[in-house]
């Protein structure tokens, strides 16, 4: 966009000096010419005076020397010549040209003459002036002067030079006054659009300065910050929404387990218990899934604080939490490390969650006898971790939902889970900067994969941070117990 505002500037500024400058250029030429015209004119009259008494009495007199002298002062050839066209009195490098002819014709038939009208730089052609002599009306021959153009070329090339060398200035003034121009004019849409990109980054304080630019864009600036403000606070209100009325309802929910667990002594009939079975686990399953909302919300509410931590420290640790649970359902749960440490720059607890999400789906659906590998190296210039399960795995269009809110294959509806944790996974993998990815294992199974990027300066520990972003809903005991009741 600046390029081509500045191109248009230069372009029309261009146009404006060939049209100035070249009348002025041809103006110039023409009046240096007209100049040494003039003066060779009356330096011819003054011969064709002198040269009258000659032709008509056939002595040159003192008119043979003043031509000598003219030629090898002024390198000026100039003769005499009788209306026959012969030259009478030539100077000494006087040279009859096919201009000289022609002038010589026009100056017999009783008109002074001069060519050519304008002397051009590229132009070497001599100077000639013919004036006619008369006497009493009658022609008796002409004076013709035959003058070198180099002094005019030069004098008319001098001024050319001038001349460009001004139109070359203005030139540079209007690029600078266009880039300066074309800057003030684009310097609010340019950072319109790094603001843009910052608040899809995650930065939603970022706004724009409203002060820059010519009043149109400085209105478009305030309205786009409005516009952020009214969206920024939207989000706020229902994140803040999601999160009050997931904690809200923590509360009653509890109590109406407690009071629901309390009908069940009084229950006596083998339905009943039943009933009374089925309405505890709803009531757990209720609270899983409010504790996915919390998790959620807060997940989505987090800034882009970031802290480095150790990708093979925090594996180790999820494994060893949830190796009970695959130990009880009889999957076997193993962890691969390269060389450690594998350091990464997340925000906080996104490894912690992201593998809590993963490897809770691995060992459930992997069922007796399965195998679930999590995997930590170091590549790509980050950190990858991958959990590949032997469970059913996903079709190509159900990998595609799998991150979706709520969503759950068909096949597994009446297994435990609210379908929030790999929603989860991916928001904190986003805030990251990061990139979670699922295919299809082989034979069989799943291979989901997260890479983080690495930090600048590695550190050994993970850094502190004041954000609150709770552990995932459930978790290994959680999920333990449910697999003992349920079982």
């Amino acid at each position: 966009m600046r390029r081509r505002l500045v191109i248009s500037y230069l372009l029309l500024m261009v146009l404006v000096l060939v049209a100035l400058g070249t009348p002025l250029a041809m103006t110039l030429a023409t009046r240096e010419t007209d100049r040494i015209r003039a003066d060779r004119i009356a330096d011819a009259t003054r011969f064709a005076s002198l040269a009258g008494p000659a032709l008509r009495d056939g002595t040159t007199g003192p008119l043979d020397s003043e031509l000598t002298s003219y030629e090898g002062l002024y390198s000026i050839n100039a003769a005499v010549v009788d209306r026959d066209g012969a030259a009478v009195i030539p100077s000494p490098g006087w040279q009859w040209t096919l201009g000289t002819r022609e002038a010589l014709d026009v100056a017999l038939s009783g008109q002074q003459t001069s060519r050519p009208d304008s002397v051009w730089p590229w132009v070497d052609d001599p100077i000639v002036v013919a004036v006619p002599i008369n006497d009493g009306g009658e022609v008796l021959g002409a004076v013709i002067t035959a003058s070198p153009s180099d002094g005019v070329r030069r004098t008319v090339t001098t001024w050319w030079l001038l001349l460009a060398g001004t139109g070359l200035v203005a030139v540079l003034a209007c690029v600078l006054t266009a880039f300066g121009l074309a800057g003030w004019v684009l310097r609010p849409i340019t950072e319109l659009d790094a603001v843009t990109h910052e608040i899809a980054e995650g930065d939603r304080g970022a706004r724009v300065q409203h002060r820059l630019g010519p009043p149109e864009l400085r209105r478009l600036a305030a309205s786009f910050n409005h516009m952020a403000d009214v969206v920024s606070d939207v989000m706020d209100r229902q994140r803040a929404f999601v999160a009050h009325a997931s904690h809200q309802l923590r509360n009653p929910l509890t109590a109406l387990r407690l009071r629901v667990e309390e009908l069940g002594p009084s229950l006596t009939d083998e339905q009943g218990r039943a009933e009374h079975q089925l309405a505890l686990e709803e009531t757990d399953r209720l609270t899983l899934l409010l504790d996915g909302l919390l998790t959620l919300a807060r997940a989505e509410r987090r800034e882009n604080q970031r802290v480095t931590v150790d990708a093979v420290e925090v594996a180790e640790s999820r494994v060893a939490a949830w190796e009970p649970l695959a130990r009880y359902r009889s999957v076997t749960l193993r962890l691969t490390t390269g060389p450690a440490p594998v350091y990464a720059r997340t925000v906080p607890t996104a490894i912690d969650q992201a593998l809590d999400a993963l490897i809770d789906n691995a060992v459930k659906f992997s069922g007796a006898g399965g195998e679930v590998t999590v995997t930590v190296t170091a590549r790509d210039e980050g950190c990858v971790l991958e959990v590949r399960d032997t469970g059913p795995g996903m079709t190509p269009s159900q990998l595609g939902q799998a991150t979706e809110r709520f969503w759950r294959a068909p096949e597994v509806q009446n297994v435990d889970g609210a379908g929030l944790g790999l929603t989860i996974a991916a928001v904190l993998v986003d805030a990251s900067d990061g990139r979670l990815t699922m295919h299809p294992n082989s034979p069989r199974g799943l291979v989901a994969t997260l890479w983080f990027p690495a930090p600048d300066e590695p550190s050994t520990s993970a850094e502190s941070s004041d954000l609150d972003v709770p552990p995932a809903a459930g978790g290994p005991r959680a999920e333990l117990e449910s697999a003992v009741r349920s079982g």
